[in-house]
């Protein structure tokens, strides 16, 4: 099992920027893929960004494309995610997840396929 712990949300005004931090401890060697999933109020689970940890490969969803970036600090077992150009609608709970299995273009962003979640962090984005 890997436990994961987000840090890093807050609030900030449309056009800022944020860097999450997902740390990981426990079976971190068996975790292929790391993600990022996000949830406003009302809203269903959105899968925000993927990376494969071995390989480097990323993933995003296409409301975030181009202005978030995930990448890994495998030294310390940490996956970021810097947020740039935020926007009122990237408002939610942002969770970080972590698998076995490595992404694929074609699974990476559902949540079912996940086995560990962090507790998530708060990202408020205010226009």
């Amino acid at each position: 099992q890997v436990q994961l712990v987000e840090s890093g949300g807050g609030s900030v005004q449309a056009g800022g920027s944020l860097r999450l931090s997902c740390a990981a401890s426990g079976s971190t060697s068996r975790s292929k893929s790391i993600a990022w999933f996000r949830q406003a109020p009302g809203k269903e689970r959105e899968a925000v960004a993927a990376l494969y940890t071995i390989g480097g490969n990323t993933y995003y969803g296409a409301s975030v494309r181009g202005r978030f970036t995930i990448s890994g600090d495998f030294a310390k077992n940490t996956v970021y995610l810097q947020m740039n150009s935020l926007k009122p609608e990237d408002t939610a709970i942002y969770y970080c997840a972590a698998r076995q299995e490595r992404p694929y273009s074609g699974d990476w962003y559902l949540s079912s396929g996940y086995n560990d979640w962090g507790q998530g962090t708060q990202v408020t984005v205010s226009s």
